[in-house]
């Protein structure tokens, strides 16, 4: 890697001077760095590569001069300093103090503040504001910290692209945005440098959006899987002396995983049912949702992904059954049988259509499924438009749904009423299963009806009952659909 580092990103003819040479022709401009690590190498490289001069500012330059592009100039601090009007600080907030020395030379000059925190800090200051104070004469930007050391040298298609910027100062805050957007990346303007705290603590959350939905995911299997193992292998045990534990790797995990996808799923568009029912009953759209309501809006797609995954899992086992050992078994016990009892043919019609149906739902939900996982990716979202998307998300979404719970009620087919298959008296797994996505779709059919559907969109168009606005919905000419009742 150091050898890697060491060769420049772009190789110019007659090394540095030539590339001042060229520079001056172009009339560059030239940016400064504080600080010689690893972050420092890569911010030199991309500059160089965009077009600019690079002064690196280093307490050793002689050591330093071999890790930096040919085309980047390594010098002391001072003369760093000195030569360029903006400057990116990179050294660790606990060696800002080392800087002080250059206040003078500093001053009225545009200084980046690249650093992150070592742990989430909600009661500041910063450390963009840190360095503000620390040199008050010059303008503080905050930046750069979102982006690593390996997007900023392979270049923004291979990382984020996306840059926060925020600073007191709007002049200093746009010439930032413009270094960002020659280097390939998209600044964010996020405001004043009071937002610089919500930036340094951007890049330390542990996938913030992700907790409930995952944890959601944990409890439901624990939960199901637990159910199988009573109801499946337990009561077997207990009741007759069946040792049916070795069920429990993948069997086991094969029903419940299907299980957890179907109630996830459900929970995607659930939370769409009761805002369009809470906006019912109010009669207006201007009265906030509960916060937890409003919460569980926002992380729709991390369930849906979760369902997505549970799905995807339980394709995977289904495929691995006739792979192990006791399903071979299996086949060869009741082969025997067959031939000791002499029969002759073991086709069974309702079971062999059962089973045909149920596998061809299943992958046609499967394959839904897949398309609205494809879909909440922001590289193919962003392709489509907001009536293509809610289409895909809602009306195809509903359709998941519908099929993922036809391949329930296929696989249970008439076992909801033999009381064989009550063990300890609990219901078999799918009829549990099957309550919440049954609901839901019932949800929609009733909103689906003309008389809520038309006053639904009323009141999303601005109509409330309490103040007895009245108007006429304009023509719909052929933009109506099932994604315009519940897509909140």
């Amino acid at each position: 890697m150091p050898d890697e580092m060491a060769s420049p990103l772009i190789r110019g003819r007659g090394g540095s001077r030539y590339f001042e040479a060229t520079m001056s022709e172009l009339d560059a401009p030239v940016i400064g760095i504080l600080g010689t690590g690893d972050f420092s190498r890569s911010l030199a490289r991309r500059l160089v590569a965009s077009g600019y001069q690079v002064m690196v500012g280093s307490r050793t330059p002689k050591r330093s001069v071999a890790l930096f592009p040919e085309e980047a100039e390594v010098t002391s601090q001072m003369e760093a300093a000195s030569q360029a009007d903006l400057l990116f600080v990179a050294v660790f907030p606990e060696h800002y103090s080392t800087l002080v020395q250059l206040k003078p030379t500093l001053a009225g000059k545009t200084l980046v503040d690249v650093s992150n925190a070592l742990q989430i800090n909600k009661d500041g200051p910063s450390n963009a504001q840190q360095l503000a104070d620390l040199f008050p004469e010059s303008v503080v930007v905050k930046g750069f910290n979102t982006i690593s050391a390996w997007a900023l040298q392979m270049g923004p298609r291979d990382g984020s692209k996306q840059v926060f910027l925020c600073s007191n100062s709007s002049q200093a805050k746009n010439a930032v945005a413009q270094l960002c957007q020659r280097m390939g990346f998209i600044p964010v303007d996020m405001g004043r440098l009071s937002s610089s705290l919500e930036i340094e603590n951007h890049p330390l959350y542990l996938f913030p959006s992700w907790r409930i939905p995952v944890l959601c995911t944990l409890i439901l299997f624990t939960v199901f899987y637990l159910y199988n193992f009573i109801h499946d292998i337990l009561q077997p045990y207990i009741r007759a002396g069946k040792n049916n534990f070795y069920k429990m790797p993948i069997e086991t995990v094969n029903v419940t995983l299907p299980s957890v996808a179907l109630v996830m799923l459900a929970l995607v568009y659930l939370p769409g049912l009761l805002a369009a029912f809470l906006q019912m009953w109010w009669g207006t759209k201007y009265r906030r949702f509960p916060n937890w309501l409003d919460r569980w809006l926002t992380r729709r797609k991390q369930f849906g992904l979760c369902s997505f995954l549970c799905a995807a899992l339980h394709a995977i086992y289904s495929l691995s059954l006739p792979m192990r050992k006791s399903a071979r078994y299996k086949l060869l016990n009741l082969a025997f049988k067959q031939v000791k009892n002499m029969v002759e043919d073991s086709w069974v019609e309702e079971e062999v259509w059962r089973m045909e149906l149920y596998v061809s739902v299943g992958i046609l939900a499967l394959g839904l499924l897949s398309l609205l996982a494809v879909t909440s990716l922001p590289s193919v979202s962003n392709t489509v438009n907001w009536r293509e998307f809610s289409f895909i998300q809602s009306t195809l979404g509903y359709c998941a749904l519908f099929m993922a719970t036809l391949h329930t009620l296929l696989f249970g087919w008439d076992r909801a009423f033999d009381p064989a298959q009550y063990h300890f008296n609990l219901p078999p797994t799918f009829m549990l299963v099957l309550i919440l996505p049954i609901t839901v779709l019932l949800g929609r059919m009733v909103l689906f009806a003309p008389c809520m559907s038309r006053r639904l969109k009323q009141i999303r168009r601005g109509w409330e009952k309490s103040r007895h606005i009245r108007f006429i919905l304009p023509e719909d000419n052929g933009y109506s659909g099932p994604e315009d009742i519940s897509n909140v």
